[in-house]
């Protein structure tokens, strides 16, 4: 590639030059955007861009990749930075990175500078783009999403390391032949960031959640049915917590917090895990702190997640419990499922003792 101006968009690529120093500094000073680029110069001053414009960009360019100022079309401001860096000129593949300064985030900046500076790419030979985001960064991985990436998996320890931690980064690819357009989603947003009944509010876990899921989860009626039926650490959860918005974008699992709906407080979780993608098939899990059962607040959680999740294309729903557990089959018989039988020794249980689980299955076509 070489260093000429694009346009597209909505948005400019320019090479970088020394009226763009105070913006890269606020930039690259904002700690969103050190948080996941933690290899920028600390501090990050003017010299520090003066830097990249003579020096680090020139030798990105040299290098056979690119390195291209995101800037406003109307006033040539900068919005922030995009480039290409050359994995292996034999296969033609490349990472792309970017940063878009505070002032210009929320409007698509970031997914306007992805799919322009990709199509460049391909224009000129590129066969594979891959795109590295921190687990963590989900405005990131919804980029990708929206400019036809597909998410690989998780590369574990592969990001540079802070306060002597690598973090895993996911990682995102398109090719030169993939079809235009967006990434479908397996698990589209809850309408509105939530789903409720005027009883229950259901909407994504967060990380505020970890201690009233902590404690709920390490109770030992819930032990008892998890797999394997061991009290989570806090960290388990705290992670479980942080990641669920990732999880969700990723298509492996919509993890719920359930909130009494006239209090806004947490009183349970529920995770609806896509467990065979190819059939349709998805497995629903779900429990309530202590306070909040005997209300009906379970079925209705359940009615709630399987009426969205049959609308987002989910075929077929299934949950197992434990043969002692009647209320949680009462509680899935009054949300529709039906007992389909029992599956001898199908969990590890506490001793090494293996357990029994009864199925219940819902289909999208059962009427209720």
């Amino acid at each position: 590639m070489t260093p000429e101006r694009i346009e597209g968009y909505g948005i400019r690529l320019r090479p970088c030059g020394p009226a763009d120093v105070p913006g890269m500094v606020a930039g690259c000073a904002d700690p969103e955007t050190r948080r996941f680029l933690p290899l920028l110069p600390d501090p990050y001053d003017a010299d520090s861009a003066r830097w990249w414009i003579t020096e680090g960009a020139p030798a990105a360019w040299a290098a056979g990749g690119s390195a291209y100022t995101i800037a406003d079309p109307a006033t040539d401001r900068l919005l922030g930075s995009i480039g290409l860096t050359r994995l292996s000129a034999e296969r033609a593949t490349y990472e792309i990175g970017y940063w878009v300064g505070p002032s210009a985030r929320g409007r698509g900046v970031a997914t306007a500078a992805t799919r322009l500076l990709g199509e460049r790419a391909f224009a000129v030979g590129a066969a594979r783009l891959e795109l590295l985001t921190h687990e963590a960064n989900v405005p990131s991985q919804r980029t990708a999403l929206a400019c036809g990436y597909r998410r690989e998996g998780v590369r574990r320890a592969a990001g540079a390391a802070r306060d002597g931690v690598r973090p895993d980064l996911v990682a995102w690819v398109r090719l030169a032949d993939d079809p235009p357009g967006p990434t479908a989603r397996l698990l589209p947003d809850l309408p509105d960031g939530r789903l409720t009944d005027g009883v229950v509010t259901l909407r994504r876990v967060e990380p505020a959640d970890t201690d009233a899921l902590h404690r709920m989860h390490t109770l030992p009626e819930v032990v008892a049915n998890r797999v394997p039926p061991v009290a989570p650490e806090r960290a388990t959860v705290a992670r479980r917590c942080r990641l669920a918005a990732s999880r969700w974008l990723a298509g492996e699992a919509a993890d719920l917090a359930i909130l009494d709906a006239a209090t806004g407080a947490l009183v349970g979780g529920c995770a609806l895990v896509s467990d065979e993608p190819a059939t349709g098939q998805a497995m629903l899990g779900y429990s309530l702190l202590p306070e909040a059962r005997g209300r009906g607040l379970a079925s209705r959680t359940v009615r709630l997640v399987a009426g969205w999740a049959f609308e987002v294309g989910v075929a077929r729903l299934w949950a197992g419990t434990r043969p002692e557990n009647v209320a949680s089959q009462r509680v899935l018989e009054r949300a529709g499922f039906r007992r389909e039988g029992l599956l001898r020794g199908r969990l590890p249980g506490p001793d090494g003792v293996r357990v029994d689980s009864v199925v219940y299955g819902r289909l999208a076509t059962d009427e209720h």
